[in-house]
């Protein structure tokens, strides 16, 4: 996927700060989450380094007709103003059913008080409405695609 023509002058100043980068490497520019206030909550949880890890229902990619991202592939994370913050790399991802995400994973992800409690919590409402986005029914044993990531840019000021 090439990088959207909006984000083509961010995709410029990573790339001067990195160094060469196939294209090809380009997965996606995204904000995490389903609402804007989730969105800028979860992106400022990256740029502070707390979150490092993602997860997301694997319906939800058959449903748009992605693949699942691999390691090396590279994301522009977008606040809910739709704005570039930074670029991510994805250094792993496994699948596994919802009721088998662990507490150390929870914990990479960041969120609330990053206990496996709060996880499960969070994270089965909003798959729930991932879910009806799919046209499916969330479940302890859906398909949980858990992404581990690390910024490898974020512009500086100005």
């Amino acid at each position: 996927m090439p990088v959207p023509a909006p984000l083509a002058d961010f995709w410029r100043g990573f790339t001067a700060a990195y160094g060469v980068v196939d294209e090809a490497r380009f997965y996606e520019a995204f904000s995490f989450g389903d609402s804007e206030a989730l969105a800028d909550e979860l992106a400022a949880l990256v740029l502070s380094g707390r979150k490092r890890a993602t997860a997301a229902s694997v319906w939800s990619f058959e449903a748009r007709g992605a693949a699942l991202p691999k390691p090396g592939d590279l994301s522009i994370v977008m606040n809910g103003a739709q704005q570039p913050l930074c670029v991510i790399e994805t250094e792993a991802l496994i699948v596994v059913p919802f009721r088998d995400v662990d507490a150390e994973f929870a914990a990479t992800e960041g969120e609330g008080d990053g206990s496996l409690a709060f996880w499960r919590e969070s994270h089965s409402q909003y798959f729930s409405r991932e879910c009806v986005a799919a046209g499916r029914v969330f479940t302890e044993s859906m398909p949980v695609a858990c992404e581990r990531f690390r910024v490898v840019y974020r512009p500086g000021p100005g």
